[in-house]
């Protein structure tokens, strides 16, 4: 693996990410383990396999294992905000409510409708390079996504 290849794959990866942890400084240092870890399997690399895909299969396991760090010893970090109206509280919990309800709608999908959705969403990726991760086309990536989310219309209107 070469000094082009992270140029050409570091924003991707790291955009992906960020799709999965939502936090820069974690999606920024597990990009950094992810090339790591190419660095020391280069040779494992299949020649019918995409890069694009190859690096994003090892940085979904470096999350997995993240996670696992995360569950084993859990970090609370101390809220320095001092939550001074009821309707600001009110509000935060509004919003998270929404948001709970819809990532559950999000993850009632098929598996790769919700990474697709997931992707676009939160890690900010274009079609074609969903296309790519999936070795599919640009149209294909656009035509899963807007089936995902007439599927989350249509469930929040039998709400």
């Amino acid at each position: 693996m070469n000094e082009d290849i992270y140029v050409e794959y570091v924003d991707m990866v790291f955009r992906y990410l960020m799709s999965l942890c939502h936090d820069a400084d974690i999606a920024e240092e597990l990009t950094q383990e992810t090339f790591l870890r190419a660095i020391q399997k280069s040779f494992q690399v299949k020649d019918n396999c995409k890069v694009s895909s190859w690096l994003c299969q090892i940085a979904k396991y470096v999350w997995y294992q993240e996670l696992e760090k995360r569950r084993k010893h859990p970090y609370y970090p101390l809220d320095e905000r001092i939550v001074s109206k009821e309707e600001a509280l009110e509000d935060k919990v509004l919003y998270t409510e929404e948001k709970m309800a819809l990532f559950k709608k999000i993850h009632q999908l098929k598996e790769i409708e919700k990474e697709i959705v997931l992707l676009r969403v939160t890690g900010e990726f274009t079609f074609k390079e969903i296309g790519e991760l999936f070795e599919k086309s640009e149209n294909w990536a656009r035509v899963t996504f807007y089936r995902a989310k007439q599927k989350l219309i249509s469930s929040e209107r039998k709400e």
